[in-house]
């Protein structure tokens, strides 16, 4: 992905001309196989740590389903992990570079195994509502990924715009069932990345995944997401926030937001 991938340096450059940004190896072989096991192993144990989607039955992703949130949960071998990196040096450094001092809000972790719909174009901070400032992800390829497995597709660029009106997505391509116009005369770039690469982007930034059409190829991921200390407000569902030195913090609670987008309701979740 050339368009975004940047030169040792470059990193805020390149983040404020196209609104994402990869930096390639911020974790080992290792570690990321460590990842990698650790949450496949607890879910293929255990499905009920991951979000209910309200999916048909025979979805593959009721089988894998993403998981939100493992950060809270201490008691579990995924949430200690998912804790530690999520304050990383490695990683939220790189936040700080890119919007100064920074509160995690979220944890993810998406299996999209083989056959998996991918998720409609979309724009993070629709979900999180973080003002005046907006949120900012560090997604972390936690298997090899490319078009094939249904790596990201991002337009860079489009963290200039404000954020858009959902529409209908297409359930065929997609497992949620909102997705955002493209913009005029945008570029959609397909990302490739090697486990342990690690992709920042702005929470305005218009972005999402096709589909999983390999035969035998995970596109395991875990993503963080964080929101500047200069927030004044953030969705319910994101507090409370987890600074640098592992401690929670509280800030005012934002009228809209949440796992599902502005408009979502508890009914069916």
């Amino acid at each position: 992905m050339t368009a975004v991938l940047s030169a040792p340096g470059a990193v805020v450059e390149t983040y404020q001309r196209e609104g994402v940004v990869l930096v390639p190896g911020v974790l080992s072989a290792e570690e990321v196989a460590g990842v990698r096991e650790a949450f496949t192993a607890h879910i293929e144990a255990d499905v009920s740590l991951g979000f209910d989607d309200g999916l048909p039955e025979g979805d593959i992703l009721r089988r894998y389903p993403r998981v939100i949130h493992p950060h809270r949960r201490t008691e579990l071998e995924v949430g200690r992990l998912a804790r530690r990196l999520m304050t990383d040096p490695r990683i939220i450094g790189v936040v700080e570079q890119l919007v100064g001092p920074a509160l995690g809000a979220q944890s993810m972790f998406y299996f999209k195994p083989p056959g998996a719909r991918g998720q409609a174009l979309h724009q993070d901070n629709l979900f999180l509502q973080a003002h005046p400032e907006t949120c900012i992800a560090a997604w972390i390829a936690v298997d090899d990924c490319d078009g094939e497995n249904g790596g990201l597709v991002v337009i860079p660029g489009s963290h200039t715009i404000q954020i858009l009106c959902p529409e209908d997505a297409d359930p065929e391509e997609s497992f949620t069932g909102n997705t955002v116009p493209v913009p005029e005369g945008a570029v959609r770039l397909q990302t490739e990345m090697r486990a342990g690469d690690v992709l920042f982007f702005h929470g305005s930034l218009v972005h999402g995944s096709r589909p999983n059409t390999t035969a035998d190829r995970f596109r395991r991921s875990l993503i963080f997401h964080y929101v500047p200390r200069a927030s004044v407000e953030v969705a319910r569902f994101y507090l409370p926030l987890l600074a640098p030195d592992g401690s929670e913090v509280l800030m005012a609670e934002a009228a809209d937001g949440g796992p599902c987008g502005e408009g979502w309701s508890s009914e069916g979740h």
